[in-house]
């Protein structure tokens, strides 16, 4: 039997977890935003990677205000939120050659959510064959680029198509 490799996860299990919400925290690091991977700051909403990709490009939009309560956001919240996506989803086109995309939410612990109290719209870049075995037979997800080199690719994209 073949072995492949994820230590990252490992990284996530025993990663040291930061009192508060770490959705609050990063953002508020405002000159650390390579090292917090956040890829663009708008008025509402900032667009960050996901730090534990289930592919290469999965990426967040978040509003910055702290709530769990999806109908608790503001019209300028809502808005700002779905032209990020939106961006975000061309960018990812463009830059990765992405085929299609899947958007969404986790509400709550019985919806998934893995941070439940800090609404986040998951943002995932598909190709058309990307699914394979691995997930299947050995639960581990084969990602071909580093994190440092898709905040490259990625974030001057998003400011220039954002600057318009």
């Amino acid at each position: 039997m073949k072995q492949h490799w994820a230590p990252w996860r490992m990284a996530f299990i025993f990663e040291k977890k930061d009192q508060g919400c770490i959705f609050c925290c990063l953002p508020a690091e405002k000159r650390n935003d390579r090292k917090n991977l956040i890829l663009y700051r708008g008025r509402h909403c900032f667009i960050i990677l996901n730090k534990y990709p289930y592919n290469n490009g999965h990426l967040m939009v978040i509003p910055y205000r702290h709530t769990n309560d999806l109908s608790k956001l503001k019209q300028t919240e809502y808005a700002e939120m779905l032209k990020l996506s939106a961006a975000t989803t061309k960018v990812l086109e463009t830059s990765m050659g992405a085929q299609g995309h899947n958007l969404g939410m986790n509400l709550g612990a019985a919806g998934g959510a893995g941070i439940r109290d800090h609404l986040h719209l998951h943002i995932v870049p598909r190709w058309i064959g990307d699914t394979n075995f691995m997930p299947i037979l050995a639960d581990t997800k084969v990602l071909i680029e580093y994190l440092d080199e898709t905040y490259n690719r990625l974030a001057p994209l998003l400011k220039k198509m954002l600057k318009k």
